[in-house]
Formats: C-alpha cells, sequence, structure tokens
C-alpha cells in the first residue's frame, strides 16, 4: 500500500496562511504533528462559542476554531478537508 508523505516543516510553513472553510475566512494557527492536522482559527467575528473555565463554568465567548486531517483515514493521499481549502491572496498575514 502506497502512503503519501508530506513533512511537518511544510505544514508549518502554511501557519499564518488565511484559508476559505466551509464559506468563512480562516487562518491557520497551529500544525498537530499527530495526525497530521491544521488548526484554523474562523476569522469572522459573528462566529464564535463560548469557552468554559477548569472548573466547566462559561465566561467569555471566543472564536470557533476547526481541526482539518491533512491525510485521508488510509494516509494514502490527501483528506477532502485539506483539499477544500482555498486560499485567500498570497500573503501570510500576522495571527490575530
Amino acid at each position: 500500500m502506497n502512503t503519501l508523505d508530506i513533512s511537518l516543516q511544510q505544514l508549518r510553513g502554511m501557519i499564518g496562511l488565511r484559508v476559505l472553510h466551509l464559506g468563512s475566512p480562516c487562518q491557520v494557527v497551529e500544525v498537530l504533528e499527530d495526525g497530521p492536522a491544521l488548526v484554523l482559527l474562523d476569522l469572522e467575528e459573528s462566529h464564535s462559542t463560548i469557552q468554559a473555565d477548569q472548573h466547566g463554568e462559561a465566561h467569555r465567548r471566543v472564536r470557533v476554531t476547526y481541526t482539518i486531517p491533512v491525510l485521508n483515514p488510509g494516509a494514502t493521499g490527501f483528506s477532502a478537508d485539506f483539499l477544500a481549502l482555498e486560499p485567500l491572496g498570497t500573503d501570510k498575514d500576522p495571527i490575530e
């Protein structure tokens, strides 16, 4: 069985890039080595969720994040979610 290799260095190079995910502008903020996966921060201010503290009490609103697997379950190709990401511009912007 063939496997697809992509380096963590290549993925880390995507940190700061803005992409369109499910119609919402997002920014790549982290790379998870296990998987691997990209963590996206939704940049729409209207898209937020309530974050609980360590005691489970909700105190503040934070932006939504998405975890996008880079490879499909068999690691034979890129995942559909990863392939569906559309770049928004060519420059990396500072993480907000």
